[in-house]
């Protein structure tokens, strides 16, 4: 599903502290400081077949390695992988949703952790809809926040998959509605809240997959992932609504391009800079098979704003010790004085062919030393979004 799953969103109040959400806050920055991880040039861009858009920036995350490895539930859940994380922290405890590929499907399943680095793997918390329903093939990616004694989830359905045994989610990408008591669940879905939905002849035409949401004087922004088919140009718009569970209106165009190849969202505001990262999966193409290459970062003072040129890479094969082709699916939560970046990749070297380059993933951490610092920023500004 890495070609498509967005993130499903945390939510952030700007201004105010949110308790789902732990990557908003950021230490002291000062002239001369030595701490921190400064977003530097790079020599060589990297060129793509197709030309597609190269960052010309680095952010570089010094990798951990592996932290939650796929078929170790005895259930069977993720005994084809286990992907595209969303991690949350509540309390003294975080939160990792993530997808099992499993013999049903790929299904949203928890984990949890008091360390970031030892997860204890809980099972599934969705299951597939009935036939007929919009998440009757797959109910995944399951982004989860808090408001007030309200917790939501934003997850990705779709009906359709590929043949077993892969059963890989296909496009039509859809964003979901579950609610549930506490951080852990039980989850009961919402059929009844439909928030968007692909819309033909537009930069969305396949994929409305949920994203990370931001919150400022009443009105909900989540910058969701979208694509197009034939060709799939990949890039993140932004839907807003004042009601979590009334529909959302999605802006006219997208905050990037499409050619720029991104899906999923993961947000962290450095308050001393006032500036928002951006946090996102780059999709790259090698010999015709496109595969996720990078994580990258986006970087912005102004969330309705964002430059194109404006972008690093934070994790590839260059900095990431044990996944030396397939980088995944960022989220990112500010624990300490580092940023925790959760991706997932797939051990070894090389692409695997077809639909074996989705399968067999585990999930990954890295960390970023705060704050993050801008070195290099362009000086003008592109116009506002419509909206």
């Amino acid at each position: 599903m890495a070609e498509g799953i967005a993130l499903t969103a945390c939510l952030l109040v700007f201004g105010s502290r949110c308790h789902a959400q732990v990557n908003a806050m950021e230490g002291t920055s000062q002239v001369g400081q030595t701490r921190g991880t400064s977003i530097v040039p790079v020599a060589h861009p990297r060129v793509y077949a197709d030309g597609r858009p190269a960052a010309r920036f680095r952010l570089d995350a010094k990798d951990h390695g592996v932290v939650l490895r796929h078929g170790e539930r005895p259930d069977g859940c993720d005994v084809y992988g286990a992907r595209d994380v969303w991690v949350w922290k509540h309390r003294d405890t975080l939160y990792m949703h993530y997808d099992g590929a499993g013999r049903k499907g790929w299904l949203t399943c928890l984990a949890v952790s008091t360390d970031a680095l030892h997860w204890t793997t809980m099972g599934p918390v969705l299951e597939l809809g009935q036939k007929g329903e919009r998440d009757a093939a797959s109910a995944s990616y399951g982004l989860v926040f808090q408001e007030g004694d309200s917790w939501h989830m934003f997850y990705l359905g779709t009906p359709n998959t590929s043949p077993a045994p892969e059963l890989i989610p296909a496009f039509p990408y859809l964003t979901m509605k579950a609610e549930g008591p506490g951080p852990a669940g039980p989850w009961t879905k919402r059929y009844d809240v439909e928030p968007f939905a692909p819309r033909p002849g537009t930069y969305y035409s396949v994929t409305a997959s949920p994203g990370y949401i931001l919150r400022k004087r009443g009105e909900y922004r989540m910058f969701f992932s979208a694509s197009t088919d034939r060709p799939i140009l990949r890039t993140i718009g932004i839907a807003r609504t004042r009601d979590l569970n009334g529909r959302w209106q999605v802006d006219e165009q997208p905050i990037v391009p499409p050619g720029e190849q991104v899906e999923n969202t993961s947000i962290y505001y450095q308050e001393t800079s006032g500036t928002w990262f951006l946090f996102t999966n780059h999709v790259g193409v090698r010999d015709g098979l496109e595969y996720t290459d990078a994580i990258w970062v986006y970087w912005t003072n102004d969330p309705e704003r964002w430059d194109p040129a404006n972008k690093a890479i934070v994790l590839d094969r260059e900095n990431c010790r044990w996944s030396k082709e397939i980088i995944g699916l960022p989220s990112v939560v500010r624990i300490g004085e580092r940023l925790a970046l959760f991706y997932d990749g797939h051990a070894g070297e090389g692409i695997p062919p077809g639909a074996a380059s989705h399968m067999q993933r585990d999930a990954g951490l890295a960390w970023l030393d705060l704050p993050l610092i801008v070195a290099t920023r362009r000086t003008t500004s592109p116009p506002s979004r419509s909206h």
